[in-house]
């Protein structure tokens, strides 16, 4: 479903990837390991279409949308769970639910956006509770949610997510990667960057890791459990 090919980006003069390639098929869950300010950030903003690359390809289906915006990139099914939540604070629950599906509700355009949202609120019953709510008023593991959801409306086929534990109580932790392995079995293809690498490789099939902005390893994710490198740098063992 899709490719990166030899990808490049950065910020200004700063190159932060360097030549990165990998693979998530349809149906698949891939995880993304690596410390903090390896490029894991960067290279989903750069499929989501948020930065520009400077090399390189990023296609989906057979379409190359390396110069594709990123709300074109909506139209291919790709949508982005960013690092930090990002929620519209001054806006409500279901505003927020509704921006995911401002490509329906402009101009005039309702399609399936009432049936989205009820998918969602079975999702997440505390975001039907807390729906007139503003979003800067959640708790943090609300707040995820929120954004889960926000990209869902969407209609994504490839779901990337961005730190989804950042910040969370461990309980929360274990909700949310539930809900993520839910998405998957239900269809959805997730690219997940993540630096809890225990919870990562238990939620994927498939594993690269990241250092340095380029990957490094790449194999089926009970093989990178077993990998004494990736025991010693990131499973803390």
């Amino acid at each position: 479903m899709l490719e990166v090919d030899g990808l490049s980006a950065g910020y200004g003069n700063i190159q932060v990837l360097h030549r990165v390639s990998l693979r998530v098929a349809a149906g698949q869950s891939v995880c993304l390991i690596g410390a903090n300010g390896v490029g894991k950030t960067t290279l989903l903003r750069s499929i989501a279409g948020l930065l520009r690359p400077t090399a390189g390809r990023i296609v989906i289906d057979g379409a190359d949308i390396t110069a594709r915006s990123a709300a074109a990139r909506l139209g291919f099914g790709v949508s982005l769970v960013p690092e930090g939540r990002r929620v519209f604070g001054p806006m409500t629950v279901r505003e927020n639910l509704e921006m995911g599906a401002f490509r329906r509700l402009w101009p005039r355009r309702r399609e399936g956006v009432g049936s989205d949202m009820e998918m969602v609120f079975e999702l997440f019953p505390r975001l039907r509770e807390r729906q007139g709510q503003f979003a800067g008023l959640l708790s943090g593991g609300e707040q995820q949610m929120l954004a889960i959801g926000r990209a869902l409306m969407s209609r994504p086929r490839l779901l990337l997510l961005d730190e989804p534990s950042m910040g969370l109580a461990p309980r929360v932790v274990q909700e949310i990667f539930a809900t993520i392995r839910r998405l998957n079995a239900d269809g959805i293809s997730i690219l997940l960057a993540e630096q809890n690498a225990n919870m990562a490789l238990h939620s994927a099939t498939w594993g690269y890791v990241l250092a340095e902005g380029e990957i490094v390893r790449s194999a089926a994710t009970a093989e990178l459990s077993r990998d004494p490198a990736v025991e010693a740098a990131y499973l803390g063992l």
